[in-house]
């Protein structure tokens, strides 16, 4: 029996990869130069293992306790697939292999790889939990202060393991949002390249919502800018290459202003009723420090 609702995914999920790549061909790149990261936070478990066959290889979510629960979910699943070497040989998705472009420290993709699904952690993440989430994530899109960061260098030394993050800036200027202060940026990038463990990739920021196009691309503009100083400045040894920027209703935008991350839920898996306009990338209040 067809299952409606999967095949209304597959419809949405191929928009959306075509309209990356249409963004991406307008700002002069190409498709495989965007990392889309589906953002799992209202998404059910089985259209997240449909998008796994479909070679998608990117996922997000915005609570770490979401985080954790979606990771076991998705590693029971691919347990079970790993005895049909024919299925895994498919995780070689160009989305699958964007951050391995960007990164090429990053462990091998493939059928026996160490890393067949990659966790973003994308929202606000208190310094308490930052140890699960530390556990399942390939990239923190959200520190927005030294004291995070320091947190994240002390488990990140425990771990021995390096740690990719990126550093969250506030660049609409709204009170409500998250994120360092643009003048914080540079400086909280440079004090971050200093410590052992950490390594800090990029930087992310989010539009104000119900606002004119004309003022998400400047925010957008505007973080573009401070991404390219600092990347001129030489921080990271030239692994500082990944700017995060764009949701469902504006990652287009985002990818024409320059962002080779988009973030994408509700475009990918349908509206919530309960939820509708609510920021992907946003934790609810009780989630802050």
């Amino acid at each position: 029996m067809i299952d409606l609702d999967l095949v209304a995914l597959d419809e949405r999920y191929a928009a959306v990869r075509e309209r990356v790549a249409a963004a991406a061909a307008r700002s002069g790149r190409r498709a495989d130069d965007i990392i889309l990261v589906a953002v799992t936070k209202f998404a059910e478990p089985d259209q997240i293992r449909r998008l796994i066959e479909l070679g998608h290889r990117d996922f997000g979510e915005n609570r770490v306790q979401n985080l954790l629960q979606r990771a076991a979910m998705v590693e029971e699943h691919l347990a079970r697939l790993r005895v049909l070497p024919q299925t895994l040989g498919r995780v070689g998705s160009n989305a699958a292999r964007s951050l391995i472009e960007l990164d090429k420290t990053a462990p091998a993709i493939g059928a026996g790889g160490k890393e067949p699904v990659r966790w973003h952690m994308i929202g606000h993440l208190q310094r308490n939990k930052a140890r699960k989430a530390c556990e399942v994530s390939r990239l923190i899109h959200s520190v927005d202060s030294l004291r995070l960061a320091e947190e994240l260098q002390t488990i990140a030394l425990r771990r021995d393991k390096p740690l990719d993050i990126l550093v969250e800036v506030n660049c609409s200027g709204e009170a409500s949002k998250h994120g360092c202060p643009v003048p914080a940026a540079g400086p909280l990038a440079e004090q971050i390249d200093t410590m052992i463990n950490v390594r800090v990739r990029g930087l992310m920021t989010m539009a104000a919502p119900d606002v004119p196009e004309t003022e998400i691309r400047a925010t957008f503009a505007r973080c573009r800018e401070l991404f390219d100083e600092i990347r001129r400045s030489g921080i990271s040894e030239g692994s500082f290459n990944l700017l995060s920027m764009g949701m469902s209703g504006d990652y287009e935008i985002a990818i024409e202003e320059g962002a080779n991350i988009v973030r994408v839920g509700s475009a990918i898996f349908g509206e919530h009723p309960a939820d509708p306009d609510a920021d992907e990338d946003e934790a609810p209040a009780d989630d802050l420090d």
